[in-house]
């Protein structure tokens, strides 16, 4: 499905702590005490529906990793579909009073109702024995009373969902990232046109959403410091990309933008393609469009996806070679020579290409 190339998911587990009122009778309990909701969003992936059974949250204030594991109380577990929390949409999984001191690791604990729907079919994920007893997530955070922290895990789908090449087993090896809110900020925008997807990515951080249906997007644990966004639209939907420059963010708070305009493709092209490897998700790869050569060469540079999708955006007409490089040691260059010329639609799928 052609709306589905250049889709990177993400999931994000906030976990947002903050300061417990009480009386006058109970001021031991507010100097060792704080509070601590966990809440589950997420952004679209490569997917119709993934669904995730979540069964539990546990903490672990020690730093042993293998002891020290407390469940949080009244958990609310069930079934989510990861695709629908989008556009800062949340759930709330979990609001607990926590002692103030060390936060060594979370763990979630998933069961197994867990399936993607590809193409508007169902298929079981199957979760390796060694995370069925929950996926740990380093946190080392230091919790102390009176303060707010905001703590967001990582959900990548896409490199979560593992699809193998022979034999086409769907297996679900959650890969979470963490980062704090209070040593981090968040970037919130909108970009138009709506109604097709858009990836914003903070260039040089590797973090990354989609827009919703309305557009709107949320960039979550951005360090602070002054970035440049690269935004990416479906390359299918006539517009070509841009780039949001100058962005500041400052730790613990939201940087709103003003909405991003994309710009709509007049004479050029969307050139677009997808690498593949034997019994491998994706590929690591890079990407070149070269036109002309020694002072008059002319270089497009690739926009990524995590499936190994790459897209050139606005390419005028005219031949090219495509220079595709494993990022391996000693691999060499695969070339195909493409052209672009005027046609019906103002995009050309490349469709995949195997390493």
């Amino acid at each position: 499905m052609l709306n589905k190339f250049l889709r990177n998911a993400l999931a994000l587990f906030v976990l947002t702590g903050a300061t417990v009122s009480c009386s006058d009778q109970d001021d031991t309990k507010l100097s060792d005490t704080a509070r601590l909701t966990v809440r589950l969003t997420d952004a679209p992936g490569d997917y119709d529906h993934v669904y995730v059974d979540v069964q539990d949250v546990m903490i672990n204030p020690s730093e042993d990793p293998e002891s020290g594991w407390v469940s949080l109380e009244n958990v609310n577990t069930g079934v989510y579909d990861l695709l629908k929390l989008t556009g800062g949409e949340n759930v709330l999984l979990a609001d607990v009073e926590l002692p103030a001191g060390k936060l060594g690791q979370v763990r979630l604990v998933l069961g197994e109702e867990n399936s993607v729907v590809i193409d508007g079919e169902q298929h079981a994920l199957k979760t390796p024995s060694s995370q069925q007893s929950g996926l740990k997530i380093l946190l080392n955070e230091t919790v102390e009373a009176g303060y707010t922290y905001n703590i967001v895990l990582d959900f990548d789908v896409d490199a979560s969902v593992v699809i193998a090449g022979a034999s086409g087993i769907k297996s679900l090896k959650p890969v979470i990232h963490a980062s704090s809110v209070a040593t981090s900020g968040i970037i919130s925008g909108k970009v138009e046109p709506v109604g097709f997807d858009v990836k914003v990515s903070v260039e040089g951080q590797g973090i990354s959403a989609y827009t919703d249906e309305g557009g709107n997007f949320f960039l979550y644990g951005v360090p602070g410091g002054t970035y440049d966004l690269m935004v990416a639209p479906d390359p299918t939907q006539g517009y070509a990309n841009a780039v949001a420059t100058g962005v500041t963010v400052t730790n613990g708070e939201t940087t709103v933008l003003e909405t991003i305009l994309l710009p709509e493709l007049t004479d050029g092209y969307n050139v677009f393609g997808k690498v593949t490897k034997e019994d491998m998700p994706f590929a690591a790869f890079t990407a070149k469009l070269v036109t002309g050569t020694d002072e008059n060469m002319t270089e497009y540079e690739a926009v990524y996806s995590t499936d190994g999708g790459f897209t050139f955006y606005n390419v005028p007409v005219g031949s090219y070679s495509l220079e595709i490089t494993p990022d391996e040691e000693g691999a060499t260059a695969t070339t195909q020579t493409v052209e672009v010329a005027e046609g019906e639609v103002n995009y050309i799928d490349l469709g995949a290409i195997a390493l």
